[in-house]
């Protein structure tokens, strides 16, 4: 089993144990049950969220005599998920009193007048201040208000098989400073071990934000100097047209594909690569490199129905370098997932409690180990326990320091569609890099109004 740290008793519950009255009050909606609506998975031999809000329940339940949880699962995959909650959040009929809320369609959800801002219950909470900057940014509309409470992050490095690597004659401690670092290695990998598959980097409209997120953005991002945004311009309130760094990017993409360094363009062009990357190509040696995220581990876990104990002895960690090595010298993006309180929701008091109840220190903790994730809390991040629990924890939290959050503003969707359809222009050799650039930047134009900077 999983590793776990150990965890000091809820203290705090008891010293949160007062009479909580409820706001508000939806049709029908019971003042001393807060329902509370997740995300489920859709493989039914993972159960991390769902153990993990039962004992919450439990907690809860005990610390507010009186008071009720009713769990909401909603079983569906990512785009179904977000479809069927904002179906939920439009009526005070059928809208829960706590949402679990992607930080990738977040603002989304604000502008619509979904979501209501949390400002006046995080101004009496003490806990606040020991959420990361970067992580609160994540849930802020434009509005500057702030909308959910992350429950965690994640971020984005490179993964390698350390026997491939053996073979291939490569350093087992490897850890590439550039771009090219990383295309050599492949290409070693391709000529020396035949039968593996030496990279892999997700593409296309398929796997949708896994493309733009987990290879596009990290590499745009590592384009520049680290400080500028090279996607959305804040101070403008514009987004950025495919310049230089679009295109290299992109054309990383393509000489991956095109030198055949990735898996097979029809293969890569699944829609269940992903699974295939972790179920399959990495616990069974055929993948050299992947540049994947921090929760991998999650899904080989005893009863995930991928179980790989030795993963930690097999495979190594690196971070994703800039293009060509320059400061900050490597690379991260960010995303996660934030609790919220709909704009209609009946008892928005008592779903800040339990919001609460789930983000003591000790139930934060214990959360990021179940989850494979990264903490957002200073203090969890601090702890030995939560160092310790898994292998690759601490790897992945100190990438916090170098990482972006995308700009996930309205338009935002719609920017990564584009940026994907660029991608699989390049990936199947459909179009050049820059005829790919340029239809980017003309469908950026569509997308965000023509609230476009050229540069």
């Amino acid at each position: 089993m999983r590793p776990t740290a150990a965890f000091t008793p809820l203290l705090a519950l008891a010293l949160a144990a007062t009479t909580l009255t409820a706001c508000g009050g939806g049709s029908g909606s019971d003042p001393d049950t807060v329902k509370v609506s997740f995300k489920q998975s859709t493989d039914n031999s993972i159960k991390v969220m769902d153990t993990y809000l039962a004992d919450i329940k439990k907690q809860f339940e005990k610390a507010h005599p009186g008071k009720k949880v009713e769990l909401v699962p909603i079983k569906a995959p990512d785009s179904e998920y977000y479809t069927k909650l904002q179906q939920m959040l439009r009526s005070p009929k059928t809208a829960p009193d706590l949402v679990y809320e992607d930080t990738f369609l977040i603002n989304s959800d604000i502008t619509s007048g979904y979501l209501k801002p949390l400002d006046p219950y995080l101004a009496k909470w003490p806990d606040w201040n020991r959420f990361i900057d970067t992580a609160k940014a994540a849930a802020k509309g434009e509005d500057g208000k702030t909308y959910g409470v992350p429950d965690g992050t994640d971020t984005r490095g490179l993964w390698f098989d350390k026997g491939v690597f053996a073979k291939a004659g490569l350093p087992a401690d490897w850890q590439p400073k550039t771009w090219k670092d990383v295309l050599t290695a492949a290409r070693t990998i391709k000529q020396k071990v035949p039968g593996v598959i030496p990279l892999n980097v997700y593409t296309g409209k398929p796997v949708g934000e896994a493309a733009t997120m987990q290879t596009f953005e990290m590499l745009l991002y590592g384009t520049n100097d680290g400080r500028t945004d090279p996607l959305y311009d804040k101070n403008a309130k514009k987004w950025i047209a495919g310049g230089q760094g679009f295109k290299d990017a992109l054309a990383f993409v393509e000489t991956v594909y095109k030198e055949k360094l990735g898996p097979d363009v029809s293969d890569a062009l699944d829609p269940n690569v992903m699974t295939r990357v972790r179920g399959e190509w990495l616990p069974k040696g055929r993948l050299g490199i992947a540049l994947d995220g921090s929760w991998l581990p999650q899904d080989w876990l005893p009863g995930s129905g991928h179980a790989w104990p030795e993963w930690s002895k097999k495979l190594g960690l690196a971070a994703m370098p800039t293009q060509h090595g320059q400061a900050p010298g490597k690379v991260s993006m960010s995303g996660g997932w934030t609790w919220s309180i709909p704009a209609k929701a009946g008892n928005p008091d008592l779903a800040f409690a339990f919001i609460k109840t789930m983000q003591t220190k000790a139930n934060a903790q214990k959360w990021y180990v179940a989850n494979s994730g990264i903490a957002v809390r200073e203090d969890v991040a601090k702890d030995p326990g939560y160092a310790t629990a898994q292998p690759g924890i601490r790897f992945f939290t100190d990438l916090v320091a170098s990482t972006h959050y995308r700009p996930a503003y309205p338009a935002y969707p719609k920017v990564s569609t584009a940026i994907q359809e660029a991608m699989e222009s390049v990936t199947t050799g459909d179009a050049s890099v820059e005829e790919a650039t340029s239809a980017y930047t003309s469908a950026l134009k569509d997308a965000t109004d023509d609230e476009v900077i050229e540069r």
